[in-house]
């Protein structure tokens, strides 16, 4: 398995979470939350999302 994919796995999974939570509470959206800037969920999530998008390498974005 390669890394790229690893840190997809790990979008995924954080954002099943994510959206389980939203789902337990009734919103559509972490905004509407009174959590959202404490959620551990939803960070994360955020830094799975940036993983992803990085490789793991910190700081530089791959968006092919």
């Amino acid at each position: 398995m390669s890394i790229d994919e690893k840190f997809k796995i790990a979008l995924k999974e954080e954002k099943a979470k994510l959206e389980e939570c939203q789902r337990q509470k009734g919103l559509a959206s972490c905004l509407k939350c009174e959590k959202v800037f404490e959620c551990e969920t939803r960070k994360r999530y955020v830094n799975s999302v940036y993983e992803s998008m990085n490789n793991g390498q910190g700081g530089s974005f791959d968006f092919n």
